[in-house]
């Protein structure tokens, strides 16, 4: 019987995650804590009714949905799961009613505290921590049925059931362990259609980016060729005017060049470089500007020797173009600062700044094509640089707070020569 229960309430725990799974598409539904409260709050109720009643016990699920809301949905879900608990154990009465409140109480205190914490681990981590404080919770339950056999003054009299208890046991870590992988699964599955919606809009750009560069650039080549035929046979005063003309048309055409790095970067000369070396040149060509703008450029290179296999240029025009940002975004008397660190497999860069950060909406939206948080801007360059890396099989991750800083964090793989020659 116990077990026909505790396999009902796992069914139970993963019902929620299930039925979310359902409801993806629309994200705002997903996202909102109070609908992901009422799921686990229907579910913890449902546990609960359906409960096992030995030792003076109910012997269910419930602190599964209460620890994933925590974990999961935040401090809004967690509380009104573990108030409909509250709500439910009074009503219920009994002689333990006091040891079921004070480990309802005790068993979200731990998911509350680890809740801030909890995402800057990693998926497998997550589900592990899950696991193990669903452990807590069994550990309390436990310590409830010792202390009141104590105070009954029998608890010198073992009728305790041990296969029950450990089957309690083994069927909690598997509810939550696996309500826990199937919340992991469904966050993986909302990242991933993400970034192939992302892709399709980013080759959708690039490929109209790169028909109308194509047919701006031919009418600007002719007119760049007469203008300097022009400007040779000319000795008067239009001779500045033209002068001017063509500067126009030279940033006109580098614009123009960002726009099919965007839709397709060219890595015309692939070679074997180290990545310190570049790293030192792009910091000296970036130390005017930061001088310039008063801000205070710092490197900790580790020069380690780690070498990669690809187009030179390309990485530093990547390079210049988010350390240029970085210096942008820094007021007066603020620091950048850039260092790298390798292994055997790869290289990460990391350029932090001590500028105004972003909000998490801002943050979603970078690499976008036209959006920036410059007053004056266009966005282009991060595209092209974010393009560039993911072109070499990189990654680019972004960290930052409003009024603190942001860190941009670039990780290169060492290629070998024979697999970026065809790029």
């Amino acid at each position: 019987m116990l077990a026909e229960k505790l396999l009902l309430n796992l069914l139970i725990t993963i019902a929620p995650v299930l039925l979310c799974s359902a409801l993806a598409d629309n994200k705002q539904r997903l996202n909102n804590p109070f609908i992901c409260g009422l799921l686990q709050s229907t579910s913890a109720l449902a546990c609960m009714i359906f409960s096992y009643s030995n030792y003076g016990f109910n012997w269910d699920l419930r602190y599964v949905p209460l620890i994933l809301a925590f974990l999961y949905a935040g401090p809004i879900a967690g509380g009104m799961v573990l108030s409909a608990i509250i709500c439910a154990r009074i009503l219920m009465g009994g002689d333990t009613v006091l040891f079921g409140l004070v480990n309802s109480l005790l068993t979200a205190l731990v998911p509350l505290l680890f809740m801030k914490k909890f995402w800057n681990y990693p998926p497998n981590k997550r589900v592990l921590l899950s696991t193990l404080i669903g452990g807590w919770s069994l550990i309390l339950c436990y310590s409830s049925l010792t202390t009141f056999r104590y105070f009954e003054g029998d608890i010198f009299k073992l009728d305790f059931n041990v296969p029950d208890l450990l089957l309690v046991g083994l069927i909690d870590t598997i509810a939550i362990a696996l309500a826990a992988k199937l919340n992991e699964g469904m966050i993986e599955k909302n990242k991933m259609k993400e970034e192939i919606q992302r892709a399709e809009k980013l080759n959708t750009l690039g490929e109209l980016a790169a028909s109308i560069a194509h047919e701006v650039r031919n009418p600007l080549t002719v007119v760049k060729g007469f203008l300097q035929l022009m400007q040779q046979q000319e000795a008067g005063k239009n001779y500045e005017y033209l002068s001017l003309v063509l500067s126009e048309l030279a940033r006109a055409e580098s614009i123009i060049n960002d726009y099919l790095n965007f839709a397709k970067p060219k890595f015309e000369k692939i070679e074997e470089f180290l990545l310190t070396e570049v790293l030192s040149e792009v910091m000296m060509l970036l130390a005017p500007l930061a001088a310039k703008q008063s801000v205070q450029l710092e490197s900790q290179l580790d020069y380690s020797g780690f070498i990669l296999f690809t187009d030179r240029n390309q990485l530093k025009q990547a390079l210049v173009n988010l350390i240029k940002n970085a210096i942008e975004a820094t007021p007066e008397g603020g620091k950048v600062t850039i260092h790298n660190k390798s292994d055997q497999t790869s290289a990460s860069i990391l350029i932090s700044d001590t500028g105004k950060g972003m909000t998490p909406e801002q943050l979603s939206r970078i690499g976008t094509l036209f959006y920036t948080t410059k007053d004056k801007g266009t966005g282009l360059g991060t595209s092209v640089s974010l393009r560039i890396i993911e072109t070499m099989s990189g990654k680019v991750s972004y960290q930052s707070k409003p009024g603190v800083g942001t860190i941009v964090t670039m990780v290169l793989p060492a290629g070998r020569k024979e697999e970026l020659v065809n790029i």
